[in-house]
């Protein structure tokens, strides 16, 4: 979930997701427009050929928890039906490099990683870990992928890595109920979304709802505004470590987030609350609590469905949705991706690599909600409702125009480890946002020892 990317031709598509949510999505598609395949019959017309692997036990490391890992175990299940195979979910965590490492030292790797970040796949390969994709799964990813999908799984002209989830991370939920009370609306720029939050914590609710307690969410705030307001080619030096975190440009993204972090009555619990609420509950205590939910507001990638699908709200009436506001000349768009990576030689693992290349597998996840796939070959009416429809059609058609996030490509010690780098910085920058100036030597200081610049 913490891969970032930016989709400039799809910006305009996005748009419309908030107007989709605004009038009102069914979470059901109806079932008018879904593909007929069943599950394990033997009768579904398939669109991957699989080996038999009888007997074969296989293992799956991912860091998704909750219900994120329950739909992801019903796409391994279906593999077990269709190969024979036993496969196991293996709970990673994070920093996950350093999960799989432990493991390999242990000589118990896990047959299959999914990856979240593209310095992760990279540092797997680097150190020998990852097995280059074979090649039935590199003729799905021929046929249902992007060439930019392919091409960030792959190192040094190396393919390692199947792209199985994508998450447009440029999203604002929001409680419908409290907006209603409040006679708030959408906002389109950030100077709209801060006297937004204003008139609702007029109306007795707290405005927004940060998951401070995991910094990625945190890297994503910086990360949105940065983009729409520095603008792709800054984006991509400060990705590279090619300017400094002390450039004029970080210093004015940090001041634009200080609008937010700076007025504690705008964020639930303060931040100090913030920095003791981790991502799942940011979003719950949103759609929980009737006409006085703890805030009216939470900002995260499609994939806090899955979150809001806890509670009794539902998507498109209660909860509802809109980009995140312009703060530069338009709106950013950002996305995520989780990436398989074989661990282990051997006809198991290279079965399931296909497998999750294929559109079959894909479909048996987009199905559960929660989740947008970067194959080009799934049918959108696999999605159950509008709102996921429309940021999955736009990430298809946003095809090679795409940038991923600096935090993913940056090396792990500085973009990806709880405690420590850009996670521990921002998270101290949420507490004390008048500390710009310090802020950014910090981040630079960490930078500039992980990038050995």
């Amino acid at each position: 979930m913490r891969t970032t990317l930016r989709i400039s031709r799809a910006a305009a598509v996005f748009t419309a997701v908030g107007a989709l949510a605004l009038t009102g999505c069914s979470d059901d598609s109806g079932g008018k427009d879904k593909p007929d395949k069943s599950s394990g019959n033997g009768k579904q017309s398939s669109s991957v050929t699989l080996p038999k692997l009888d007997g074969e036990k296989l293992s799956v490391a991912a860091v998704w928890t909750g219900a994120e890992q329950a739909n992801f175990v019903k796409v391994l299940k279906e593999f077990e039906n269709r190969t024979g195979a036993k496969v196991t979910f293996v709970p990673a965590q994070d920093p996950i490099v350093n999960f799989l490492g432990t493991k390999i030292a242990g000589g118990q790797p896990p047959d299959v990683a999914m990856i979240p970040q593209v310095g992760a796949i990279q540092q797997a390969a680097q150190k020998k870990w990852a097995k280059p994709v074979g090649p039935e799964a590199k003729a799905q990813l021929a046929k249902n992928y992007s060439k930019v999908w392919q091409d960030l799984g792959a190192v040094d002209g190396t393919q390692y890595g199947v792209y199985f989830k994508a998450a447009n991370k440029s999203l604002i939920w929001y409680n419908a109920k409290a907006f209603e009370n409040a006679g708030a609306a959408e906002p389109k720029t950030w100077k709209d979304f801060l006297k937004t939050a204003e008139t609702v914590s007029a109306s007795g609710v707290t405005p927004v709802s940060v998951g401070g307690a995991d910094g990625w969410t945190l890297t994503d705030w910086f990360e949105n505004i940065y983009l729409s307001q520095a603008g792709p080619e800054k984006y991509d030096q400060l990705a590279q470590h090619k300017i400094k975190w002390t450039d004029p440009s970080v210093k004015a993204a940090l001041t634009t987030l200080a609008e937010l972090f700076g007025k504690p009555s705008l964020i639930a619990g303060g931040a100090d609350g913030a920095l003791q609420t981790e991502f799942p509950a940011s979003v719950t205590q949103t759609f929980t609590g009737g006409d006085q939910p703890k805030a009216a507001m939470v900002f995260e990638g499609d994939f806090v469905g899955v979150n809001i699908a806890q509670t009794k709200a539902k998507i498109g009436t209660d909860a509802k949705v809109f980009p995140f506001p312009a703060v530069g000349a338009e709106s950013p768009v950002v996305t995520g991706g989780d990436a398989a990576v074989a661990l282990k030689d051997g006809k198991g693992a290279q079965a399931l690599l296909t497998w999750l290349a294929s559109t079959d597998a894909a479909q048996i996840m987009a199905e559960q909600g929660g989740f947008i796939s970067p194959n080009k070959g799934l049918d959108a009416a696999s999605y159950p409702n509008e709102v996921q429809r429309t940021m999955a059609k736009a990430l298809v058609a946003a095809g090679d125009s795409v940038r991923f996030d600096m935090s993913d490509q940056a090396p792990q010690s500085f973009g990806g480890t709880p405690g420590k780098g850009e996670w521990k910085t921002l998270q101290d920058f949420l507490k004390h946002p008048k500390d710009i100036a310090g802020t950014q030597a910090k981040l630079e200081s960490d930078a500039a020892k992980a990038y050995k610049s």
